[in-house]
């Protein structure tokens, strides 16, 4: 049973868990820069990376007195080494190299969207085969895994990342960053009656595409801005979001059926989406009642090192350790890091 020390940093997060036996979380701290970056509309990748310089200590001895254990209890240290911003996961990477130097511990470079997907198992085991719908603000993918460790991505996006269009559209409505979660809770009051297009829908794949999606909002606001029309927020982004839902669900269900597996798990930032928790909930309930669904709690959907300890511990089992030249790889592909 490994006990882990867990660091993430990849974007504007800056956290630190430590984690036992792959499940169990004994300490978990995230230092948000949320307000930092609200000025800005998004993320800004240097002033991400100072935010990083100066908390990344301080989150890490407050996740080592949390857990109540010494360094001699942890077995090894483990660190999301990308995808990401190349400032951000460098800050993370030399915290934990050299944590790993000096205590005399193995280090594990960890995939952030294995993260992801494994953020599920702190909450219940795995059942393989499975399916991942990963949800993000830098990634849409359908990832199938027949085995522990094992990633084998069968549709992406080609353009926008669902949470990118998200906030792009949040922007639009003026709505404070992240646009997201403002969207999600104007959606639930909210009717669909602008009927936006539901992107590559009936296309016989399971790839992705919301910049055209994303333009026919911001293209209708703009186009009812200029003749002084006022249109219904609540219904954008009710309409908007029936338009995601429908077509992530639809594509998951395809993919299922495609792939035949026992759960179905949801991953990243947008699996705290409240219509798409739904929109998976009642379409497997419909279609496919013996697949079962993981969601993650809201805490876990997020950037965080819980999620990046969880498949860390599926690397020590395997012995997949890095040595100190480890390096930052901003567009680390996921099949990439699987256990071959």
């Amino acid at each position: 049973m490994a006990t882990i020390l867990a660091i993430e940093s990849s974007c504007d997060e800056t956290s630190a868990a430590v984690i036992q036996d792959g499940r169990m979380i004994l300490s978990h701290i995230i230092a948000t820069q949320i307000k930092s970056h609200m000025r800005f509309g998004g993320v800004v990748p240097e002033v991400a990376g100072r935010h990083h310089v100066e908390k990344i200590s301080q989150v890490i001895d407050k996740a080592m007195a949390d857990s109540g254990l010494s360094w001699n209890a942890i077995d090894a240290i483990a660190v999301t080494k990308g995808p990401g911003l190349v400032g951000s996961l460098l800050i993370g990477i030399t915290a934990a190299k050299t944590l790993a130097f000096t205590h005399h511990k193995p280090l594990i470079g960890t995939d952030h969207i294995a993260g992801h997907i494994y953020a599920n198992q702190l909450v219940e085991p795995f059942q393989f085969p499975l399916m991942a719908l990963v949800v993000s603000g830098g990634h849409t993918e359908l990832i199938y895994m027949p085995e522990d460790g094992v990633f084998e991505p069968i549709g992406e996006t080609r353009d926008d990342a669902v949470g990118e269009a998200y906030d792009k559209v949040g922007r639009v409505l003026n709505l404070p960053y992240p646009g997201g979660k403002k969207m999600d809770e104007l959606a639930q009051i909210g009717e669909d009656t602008y009927n936006y297009p539901r992107p590559m829908i009936a296309e016989d794949n399971f790839d992705f595409s919301f910049s055209g999606l994303k333009s026919a909002v911001i293209n209708h606001q703009h186009n009812a801005d200029q003749r002084g029309e006022t249109l219904v927020q609540e219904n954008i982004a009710a309409s908007f979001q029936a338009a995601v839902v429908e077509t992530l669900v639809t594509k998951t269900m395809r993919a299922i059926e495609r792939h035949p597996v026992k759960q179905l798990v949801l991953a990243g930032g947008v699996a705290a989406n409240s219509g798409l928790r739904q929109g998976l909930k009642d379409a497997l309930e419909s279609t496919h009642p013996d697949v079962k669904l993981s969601i993650p709690p809201l805490k876990l959907c997020g950037d965080n090192a819980a999620m990046i300890g969880a498949y860390a511990d599926t690397q020590y089992r395997h012995g997949e350790f890095s040595d100190l030249m480890l390096d930052a790889i901003p567009g680390l592909d996921i099949e990439d890091s699987s256990l071959k």
